[in-house]
């Protein structure tokens, strides 16, 4: 079903009375993104060649934050407000560590901005409104969950990532509004998490807007933040038993140019244990910036093998965008 034929049930969308701002004004700050990205691009594969979402604008000149998987590798990007206005959108930049993308507005479209918020004081039990592009029929009424560390399979780790629960069915780059109106997040993933009565709970991981503001100034300068490339190996692992388990690696990418294979088990990064996800990447990270050597210890067939990983700065794989 697409996201423009369905509505958060009624008894879910927040009430206006409820909130000390105007809401119905404040959701025209969010909008609907469309991404077409290129048959050839690296990310085709895992994350599609249409990609839609949303994002929030946060400046009068047109700028607007999403979560970056929804603009990668964007060669034509639609920017579309609740009133429907349309114009086309530009790709700024993609922030690896954080997961934040930035998209510039290329035509003029008269909406408000959405002031960024301070999401260090958001606390478990706190009230918010998590909206996509559509106005209320698209928002939910919502509460924070959880605020701890959460790592991503694709070589990515938050030490304090926000979960809300309901959680948004179309969270990719959904704004996570406070109780004063203000912005305190954009929305990554959808997770679940069973009850143990054998119901599952769905909540939605969002990146706090806190971590934008101390890179904002890069990201508008450079299209990234201006330090050394974290090493990547393009190496899918997840945690099975308290074991780590490649479950792929990236076309071409360095885990695979190397000789990792699907299925390996990682015994020891840099002749150290990882304790979990977020160690195995902070380990990686610890070699040094993109370049730098990982050596790997994985089991294979019941056999160890030992395999040395020419680490790579990941952007170089994906293409830039264009501006038309």
């Amino acid at each position: 079903m697409k996201k423009e034929d369905w509505e958060i049930p009624a008894n879910l969308q927040p009430d206006p009375g409820d909130y000390a701002f105007d809401l119905e004004q404040t959701l025209k700050s969010v909008v609907s993104l469309k991404t077409y990205v290129p048959n050839d691009a690296f990310t085709a594969g895992s994350l599609g060649t249409e990609r839609a979402g949303s994002g929030v604008m946060i400046k009068s000149t047109g700028l607007i934050a999403t979560i970056g998987y929804l603009i990668t590798e964007g060669e034509t990007i639609w920017v579309t407000s609740n009133d429907g206005q349309a114009v086309p959108g530009h790709a700024l930049a993609y922030d690896q560590e954080s997961g934040f993308g930035l998209v510039q507005a290329l035509g003029k479209l008269d909406l408000p901005v959405m002031e960024i918020g301070d999401s260090d004081r958001l606390k478990v039990g706190d009230q918010a409104v998590m909206a996509a592009g559509g106005g209320r029929h698209h928002a939910i009424e919502t509460r924070i969950v959880g605020r701890q560390e959460f790592a991503g399979y694709w070589e990515y780790v938050l030490d304090d990532a926000l979960f809300t629960a309901p959680a948004h069915p179309f969270w990719g780059g959904c704004g996570l509004i406070g109780t004063d109106g203000k912005l305190m997040g954009v929305g990554s993933l959808i997770l679940q998490q069973g009850d143990g009565k054998g119901r599952r709970f769905d909540m939605n991981m969002i990146v706090p807007i806190g971590l934008l503001t101390p890179i904002m100034s890069d990201l508008l300068t450079y299209g990234r933040v201006n330090r050394p490339a974290r090493p990547w190996l393009g190496m899918y692992a997840t945690e099975a038993e308290e074991t780590l388990i490649v479950g792929a690696v990236a076309d071409n990418g360095p885990a695979e140019q190397a000789g990792v294979r699907a299925g390996d088990k990682i015994l020891t990064i840099n002749d150290e244990e990882a304790p979990d996800l977020a160690g195995l990447w902070r380990r990686v990270w610890s070699s040094g910036s993109a370049g730098a050597e990982v050596r790997l210890r994985v089991e294979r067939d019941g056999s160890p093998k030992r395999i040395a990983i020419r680490s790579a700065d990941r952007a170089s794989f994906l293409k830039s965008p264009k501006l038309h």
